[in-house]
């Protein structure tokens, strides 16, 4: 229960980054388990998640401020689960992405293993993104 951050440094543009993780299409790109969000208001996102085995669908909230870079987002229920994440310029042609998430669920472990494996994939899809021949 608790607290969870982990950061990873992209190289590509922290607007860059930022727009792509911003984009609520892509969510279901990068965050492990989501099989689909759609926007169904100013900060009102429809999602659809696969969590141990069983499909997971409601409403969450999602606020982005384009000029810090940040975003923050949660759900509704018992698990009080919210987060934040955050793009900074690392210099020289690159960013990082801090992302902290919030949740009284108790399995520590997995949510970490989570958490990373969601920052390898933003690495690994922005950096193929930037480097794919036109």
């Amino acid at each position: 229960m608790g607290d969870y951050q982990h950061s990873a440094t992209v190289r590509t543009s922290p607007q860059e980054l930022f727009d792509y993780l911003a984009d609520v299409n892509n969510l279901p790109k990068y965050f492990e388990g989501m099989v689909s969000a759609e926007s169904t208001g100013s900060r009102a996102v429809h999602v659809v998640s696969q969590v141990e085995g069983q499909r997971r669908e409601g409403e969450a909230w999602m606020e982005t401020d384009t000029q810090a870079r940040t975003m923050r987002w949660g759900t509704e229920g018992p698990n009080q689960y919210h987060g934040e994440l955050d793009v900074t310029d690392a210099g020289d042609g690159q960013a990082t992405v801090t992302v902290t998430l919030h949740t009284e669920r108790a399995d520590g472990p997995g949510i970490r293993a989570g958490l990373e494996q969601t920052l390898a994939t933003i690495k690994r899809q922005v950096e193929g993104r930037s480097t794919e021949s036109a």
